[in-house]
């Protein structure tokens, strides 16, 4: 593990130092923690399903019923591999599950909580499933969000995603973006 410079990219198992400009493809953020990135663990999973209630729960109102983050089997996707974690001190501060395929990789889910939110975690961790995409080999990142989460159809353009789907999946509307690298 090292800290990043300014011009450095973010590496999985590698600290993020608070007060560092990340600087990524078409944005920066202002890291104001330190943040490690590392694979989940087994014993990450109750971490895992909490942050994911607590970051989706205010969609509830809006969807009327649990977003699928809230519902999907996050021990499974830890043991799969599926599942990364952003480390501040001793607890998680959020995570990210990513899904590598042929063409690109999906970023199924990302969640910060509640008291980490707006120090540039949820933006690290994109960034971080931007990189890893890279280290793939893979040319794009593929993600959806559902279409009453109106934030995130802001906020994706905002880092470069672009809508090229609308599709009604399992219940959901859902929206779906990619990002070229």
């Amino acid at each position: 593990q090292r800290r990043f410079g300014i011009l450095d990219r973010p590496r999985h198992g590698t600290i993020v130092a608070a007060g560092t400009w990340l600087v990524m493809e078409r944005y920066c953020a202002l890291v104001k923690a330190p943040v490690e990135i590392r694979p989940a663990v087994s014993a990450d999973a109750a971490s895992v399903d909490r942050i994911a209630r607590e970051a989706y729960a205010k969609y509830l109102p809006r969807i009327g019923r649990e977003p699928a983050p809230m519902t999907a089997d996050h021990a499974v996707l830890i043991a799969r591999g599926e599942v990364w974690v952003a480390v501040e001190g001793d607890g998680l501060s959020g995570f990210v599950v990513l899904r590598a395929g042929p063409q690109s990789l999906l970023l199924e889910s990302v969640a910060v909580s509640g008291p980490h939110r707006g120090r540039g975690v949820g933006r690290a961790l994109i960034g971080f499933a931007e990189r890893h995409a890279r280290d793939l080999g893979l040319p794009t990142v593929e993600l959806y969000t559902n279409a009453l989460m109106t934030e995130n159809l802001r906020y994706y353009p905002r880092l470069g995603y672009v809508e090229y789907d609308r599709r009604s999946e399992q219940g959901f509307d859902r929206v779906y973006f990619r990002k070229w690298l």
